[in-house]
């Protein structure tokens, strides 16, 4: 990160105090670690706060209180930029599946899915690593529901594109949703095992 981004400084935040100390060692210009939790015990604002699997433990009806305490804490929206970002979500062990929320100082807006290609055997497969806000609601009737369904269907339509590899076939299936689904990126991203959807198209019905 510090390659590209010489000045950036990133703290881990950890509830475990043994967990901060054993992180201790590693420590150096730039990365710092500290006892903490949603407060982010941090002297500024952040730029980015990254939760991944934080709230799996949680009930779903917490998740929005929790996403304001923390949307609270990022560096506000200013002339030059839309303010911080928090990235929410739930992986894997390795990080081969991870779907995830962004939400801004505003609130969510959006959620991507991404996996390493190879390990797909369908779309809907990321349904287990679903944020605590959706995962309940991959039901029929609910639009998370619904997109991974179509999902499935477009990937399925894909078949011929196996030929060519798992990128193609992704990347088709993923313009094949563009039709029906907000996607708010684009083949750069679909390359590496991503799509974007506006967060408003998969948002839980009350």
């Amino acid at each position: 990160l510090r390659t590209v981004a010489p000045h950036a400084r990133v703290v881990g935040v950890e509830i475990d105090p043994a967990r901060v100390a054993a992180a201790q060692p590693y420590a150096r210009a730039g990365l710092d670690f500290r006892h903490g939790g949603f407060e982010v015990p941090v002297s500024a604002p952040p730029l980015l706060i990254r939760a991944a699997n934080v709230l799996r433990q949680y009930d779903e009806g917490e998740v929005a209180a929790v996403w304001r305490r923390l949307c609270a804490r990022l560096a506000p929206a200013s002339e030059h930029s839309r303010g911080g970002l928090l990235v929410e979500g739930t992986c894997d062990e390795i990080g081969r599946r991870h779907v995830w929320v962004a939400l801004g100082p505003e609130g969510p807006r959006t959620v991507t899915f991404a996996t390493r290609l190879g390990s797909l055997d369908r779309p809907s497969d990321l349904a287990e690593r679903l944020p605590k806000a959706l995962i309940h609601r991959n039901v029929p009737g609910e639009p998370v529901h619904a997109f991974l369904r179509d999902f499935d269907r477009a990937w399925a339509a894909a078949a011929p594109y196996a030929s060519y590899g798992a990128r193609q076939r992704w990347m088709r299936s993923v313009r094949d949703l563009t039709a029906d689904w907000p996607v708010t990126d684009g083949p750069v991203r679909w390359r590496q095992g991503e799509v974007t959807v506006r967060w408003e198209a998969l948002a839980p019905r009350a």
